[in-house]
């Protein structure tokens, strides 16, 4: 399956704004913990302010010891309060980082827990085209590399603004002559950053991209594994993976490497500012215009004006890639949900069971038809099965019928009104499906049963599995009903799993049935046992089957023959046969 193209997702806010529209996104999340962030702000001012005060009582200890007489007693009262301050300062950044980290981690849960919920939101037309590592990358890789720069690198950031402002007062406030030598290197030094990081950003976007594509391929082929090998594909796919393999490696580096010239460019200008510093503080030294308490304190708070512009320059790639995962992040959560249902939407009660599809046409991608002028009635608690080859536009009923789709062209009705006037939530409701691909979550089997419905009474579970002859085997399970489910049910066979869907779906009250493929892939013992408990479970329900193998549905009260988007024949098993159709030629394939 290909991955989704960015274009089809309207992540336009994000695109249109750039970063700005990222970092406004980002801190919405930060305003849902407006007590948290004053805290942090708080802290983080308190830090830095006793950390600045260091430098200039560093200046007035110089002054006291290069005075005519020595005033022993300053310099160690200077010192003692240098050392409270800086203890003070260091209290406080400790524990503005395990604040910062609390907050970090209850954002990401907060990012995280909406993306999943997008997700969930998400119409089927859009998950169709996604792959699973993609969407898996999204929720863990891109939120995690967002969490690392939330409590890392934003806090260096907005320390930085603080000890660059207070810098500069201080730089003012004890040695203003020499301020002009900042004009110098200051510009070189922000020039360099902001050229480099526009440089750099699409770097890490690209990685981003390619990681995502090396975990949706693996994910794929290493749940294909058993096919891999019994095809002895190895080779073909070891060379796939390495291909992409190289090709994240080869995006890594390039955004690394570019990400990392930023860092020492910046500092051979901050250093290059020192060496200006220092000489021209020597010759206003000379002339008696600072003093060395003051070329101390200068040169202290250059260090610490400098230092936040080299350790945003440093932290430059970090947030380079931040944004880049931010944005994905954001371009997953802008994409287009299910369309909302027409605010005069009813829900559907008392289900009948009538179906009818009147002039139906759909097309995936706007241009071939799947469905082409379809039309059929089903009357309540009928039995209809869909047979036709592979591509006939099968499944894509079912899709229409659950509205994961929408016609481009004429109506389906249930119980005589036209499907988008009820909500889809008690549409969808209204069906239980037994799909080819069993579904079992993690749990027990007597779990994964009871799971059709809510509130299932202990009696009414059993009921069901013994209807679905789950009964038969679970007593070989080496828990019973309390056997766990791992993996998706790895530790049960195909037909085991096949029929606790059926066990569950026989829980469920809902009036339509949609049984798709599900004797496919079982042995014929285990096909006869899911034949009786689909009889059971058809019981007083609008069935739909889909099936390839005719056997299951010769009982059928209808029968719909799909071949090229249309019904090209309809009747039940003996009329279709007398007929000599499609049917009868499909039907002897098999059979003769």
């Amino acid at each position: 399956m290909a991955a989704i193209s960015e274009s089809a997702m309207t992540g336009d806010r994000v695109k249109k704004g750039g970063r700005r529209a990222v970092l406004a996104r980002l801190m919405k999340y930060f305003l849902l913990h407006k007590c948290k962030v004053a805290a942090a702000f708080l802290l983080m001012l308190a830090s830095n302010l006793f950390a600045l005060i260091g430098p200039w009582l560093s200046g007035l200890a110089i002054d006291a010891i290069a005075a005519d007489a020595v005033d022993l007693a300053a310099v160690q009262r200077y010192c003692i309060w240098m050392a409270g301050f800086y203890v003070l300062s260091s209290a406080f950044a400790y524990l503005l980082t395990v604040l910062m980290i609390r907050l970090s981690q209850s954002i990401v849960k907060s990012m995280r827990q909406d993306v999943f919920d997008k997700i969930l939101r998400l119409p089927v037309a859009v998950t169709d085209r996604m792959q699973a590592g993609d969407l898996i990358n999204r929720i863990s890789y891109d939120i995690d590399t967002v969490n690392a720069s939330l409590s890392n690198d934003i806090l260096q950031a907005a320390t930085s603004v603080v000890t660059v402002v207070g810098a500069f007062v201080g730089m003012a406030a004890t040695a203003p002559v020499m301020l002009p030598v900042l004009l110098v290197t200051v510009p070189v030094a922000v020039v360099v950053t902001v050229v480099r990081s526009r440089t750099v950003r699409p770097l890490f976007r690209k990685r981003s991209a390619k990681l995502a594509e090396l975990n949706g391929f693996s994910e794929e082929m290493l749940s294909g594994i058993k096919t891999i090998k019994a095809y002895g594909r190895e080779a073909p796919v070891t060379q796939k993976f390495r291909a992409r393999n190289t090709e994240a490696v080869d995006a890594y580096y390039a955004a690394d490497y570019y990400g990392s010239l930023i860092g020492p460019a910046v500092n051979f200008v901050n250093n290059l500012g020192m060496v200006l510093i220092s000489t021209a503080g020597a010759f206003l030294y000379l002339y008696g215009i600072v003093s060395l308490g003051n070329i101390s304190s200068f040169l202290l708070y250059s260090r610490r004006f400098s230092g936040p512009i080299n350790e945003y320059a440093n932290i430059m790639g970090e947030i380079q890639s931040a944004l880049a995962a931010a944005e994905r992040v954001f371009r997953l959560m802008d994409a287009p949900e299910e369309r909302a249902d027409d605010p005069s939407a009813r829900t559907l009660r008392a289900v009948q069971g009538a179906v009818a599809f009147e002039h139906v046409r759909f097309s995936y991608d706007g241009e071939t038809e799947v469905i082409r002028d379809l039309s059929f009635s089903v009357s309540p608690g009928q039995t209809v099965a869909i047979v036709g080859p592979t591509g006939a536009g099968k499944t894509t009923l079912v899709n229409l019928m659950m509205r994961f789709y929408d016609p481009q062209a004429g109506e389906i009705l249930l119980d005589g009104v036209p499907i988008g006037q009820y909500t889809r939530k008690s549409l969808r409701a209204a069906f239980t499906m037994v799909l080819q691909d069993t579904w079992l979550f993690e749990g027990t089997v007597y779990e994964n049963i009871a799971y059709g419905k809510e509130g299932a009474s202990y009696e009414e579970v059993m009921a069901a599995a013994k209807a679905a002859h789950v009964s038969d085997f679970v007593h070989m399970l080496p828990a019973g009903y309390d056997t766990p489910v791992t993996d998706g049910g790895v530790n049960l066979s195909k037909g085991q799993r096949q029929l606790i869907t059926i066990a569950r779906a026989m829980l469920s009250p809902a009036k339509m049935l949609i049984l798709d493929e599900a004797t496919s892939n079982v042995d014929t013992r285990t096909e006869l046992l899911i034949r009786d408990a689909m009889a059971k479970l058809t019981q007083g329900r609008t069935s739909f089957i889909i099936a390839h193998r005719l056997t299951t549905v010769v009982g059928a009260d209808l029968i719909l023959v799909v071949k090229d988007g249309d019904v090209v024949e309809r009747g039940t098993h003996a009329a279709l046969l007398a007929r000599g159709g499609f049917y009868k030629e499909i039907y002897s394939a098999q059979f003769e």
